[in-house]
């Protein structure tokens, strides 16, 4: 199986790339126009020369069964699109665009192709978040925070709040009917969002602020008399009269705990099985970012 990794930067090299390597059966291709990195990761990997590329022509003309592409979000449009039409099962970072048009017309060009179009969420794949759908959820709180990083609003949004928002899609027991959005922007810089989501019997909120003092991720899910706490993608503590702790195992790979492993396997399956995976879903995380966007903005 002949799988393409377009863009060698930090998420490929941390988090993709060590799960790719291991698996058995794959011949790995890489692509970056940066030779020295090109160079130095592929050597770290054992790729052979023959499967090191500096440009997209060379890498499609390997005959590729999948590919994934970590280059930055701005080109995401040109190279999923070139993969697409060249019926490259293909999975990318998230966000698909910064631009919904731009998102809408690779999800219809997946559609009209027949091939799949995965985007990388893959907090839905982090254990202790997927054990949270087992969990009552009439109120769900998730928090992703930072330092020091205020950004321009539709940056920050579709390359980090996004997270946020489609694990709240994820983790809503029922139909959205009520989306609420409320911000800080100063010198045309997000500080923080809160989005709130609103259905029968349940309400979502998520929370970014980008001057918090500190760097963490906290998820909660609680109801019925119980609650279940995500700490930074590691640690659930359960909450029922008293706490009980689940830690994460000293040996299990960051990848593991991130979902990062999970997705990327999941989809290589999905390749090897001939399903053809759709894009709709990510699409509808990505419009409900464009509410966000325009609710900050306003």
């Amino acid at each position: 199986m002949k799988v393409g990794c377009i863009g060698l930067g930090d998420i490929a090299q941390k988090a993709y790339l060590p799960v790719l390597a291991a698996q058995p059966g794959i011949e790995l291709h890489l692509q970056t126009r940066t030779a020295a990195t090109l160079t130095r990761v592929a050597e770290q990997y054992r790729v052979p020369v023959a499967q090191r590329h500096s440009d997209l022509d060379a890498l499609l003309a390997q005959g590729l069964d999948a590919a994934f592409v970590h280059a930055p979000t701005a080109v995401h449009p040109e190279i999923v699109t070139r993969l697409l039409e060249a019926g490259v099962p293909t999975y990318v970072d998230k966000p698909l665009a910064y631009e919904l048009d731009a998102s809408v017309r690779l999800v219809e060009l997946a559609e009209e192709r027949g091939v799949s179009l995965a985007v990388g969420f893959n907090r839905r794949y982090a254990p202790g978040y997927a054990q949270c759908v087992e969990h009552p959820r009439e109120l769900i709180l998730m928090q992703k925070n930072r330092v020091g990083l205020p950004e321009e609003p539709r940056t920050m949004i579709l390359d980090d709040f996004i997270h946020v928002v489609d694990t709240l899609r994820f983790l809503v027991p029922g139909t959205i009917d009520d989306v609420t959005v409320r911000a800080r922007v100063e010198d045309g810089l997000l500080h923080h969002v809160v989005l709130q989501l609103a259905g029968d019997g349940f309400t979502a909120l998520g929370v970014m602020n980008r001057l918090s003092g500190s760097t963490e991720e906290i998820l909660e899910v609680s109801g019925q008399d119980t609650k279940r706490q995500v700490l930074n993608l590691a640690d659930v503590v359960d909450h029922k009269g008293q706490p009980s702790v689940r830690r994460r195992g000293d040996w299990v790979p960051v990848a593991r705990q991130r979902g990062i492993e999970q997705v990327a396997l999941a989809f290589l399956d999905a390749v090897r099985a001939g399903k053809v995976v759709s894009g709709r879903d990510a699409l509808a995380t990505h419009e409900l970012c464009e509410q966000v966007v325009r609710g900050v903005l306003l």
